[in-house]
């Protein structure tokens, strides 16, 4: 209990200290002259980069590669090639072909959608699968599976307008 009551008489202490030396002013100088240089935290360059031939989906920050996910491709050259942009993003993404609500077991797109720049981001895109026995495959109709954990993690990190690389490798 005198141990607590120090602590906080300490801390109180140094906080009060602390305030009453502040002066705004001078702080936003000594920031403005010690700010480091290089990125700021948010400008990082971050994209995926998706390779057909390898099943594999990497992300990748300032360069190195800083995760790795298998994935399923299209079956022979259904999944297009290019530079595209993450443009829609979507929990429980219903399936319109047969009409198979979000969320439900039989639903192909598994948990979540990410769309691709193309034809308005529904028609391609980074999803997930109820078909997990198929990654590492190309078994797609041009899209990229995953499992749903993954995408799920994916989905939660990666933000819209994020460039997708996918290449023939």
């Amino acid at each position: 209990m005198l141990l607590a009551a120090v602590i906080m008489l300490l801390c109180l202490g140094d906080a009060s200290a602390a305030e009453a030396r502040a002066d705004p002013a001078q702080d936003a100088a000594q920031l403005n002259q010690a700010a480091p240089p290089g990125p700021i935290v948010g400008e990082e360059e971050l994209y995926l980069a998706i390779h057909k031939k390898r099943h594999k989906l990497h992300v990748i920050m300032n360069g190195q590669v800083i995760y790795a996910f298998p994935v399923a491709t299209g079956r022979g050259n259904l999944t297009p090639e290019g530079e595209f942009r993450i443009v829609t993003k979507v929990h429980k993404p219903y399936y319109m072909r047969k009409n198979i609500a979000g969320g439900h077991p039989d639903n192909p797109l598994g948990t979540r959608w990410m769309g691709l720049s193309i034809d308005g981001g529904y028609k391609y895109g980074i999803h997930g699968t109820n078909r997990p026995w198929s990654i590492g495959l190309s078994a797609s109709s041009g899209c990229i599976r995953m499992r749903n954990k993954d995408v799920e993690y994916l989905y939660r990190h990666i933000p819209l307008k994020t460039r997708v690389i996918i290449t023939n490798d």
